[in-house]
């Protein structure tokens, strides 16, 4: 009877990384389909017309200087 030959160190670990690389894929791509499946965030009602005040550092509404 002939034995089967022994796998190798080497190769039982890139097994393994390959096995949890599908793994990792499987779930990136579960939560791609999770972030698409979310609903859309409502339009801001009453905001603030032009750019944003913070992201661009004018906190100024109508000659008004206020910081948070």
């Amino acid at each position: 009877m002939a034995k089967k030959p022994l796998q190798t160190p080497e190769k039982i670990i890139q097994a393994r990384i390959a096995d949890a690389a599908k793994r990792a894929l499987a779930e990136a791509e579960q939560r791609r389909l999770q972030a698409d499946a979310k609903p859309p965030l409502p339009k801001e009602l009453g905001g603030r017309i032009g750019l944003e005040p913070t992201r661009y550092g004018d906190w100024e509404k109508k000659g008004i200087a206020s910081d948070f």
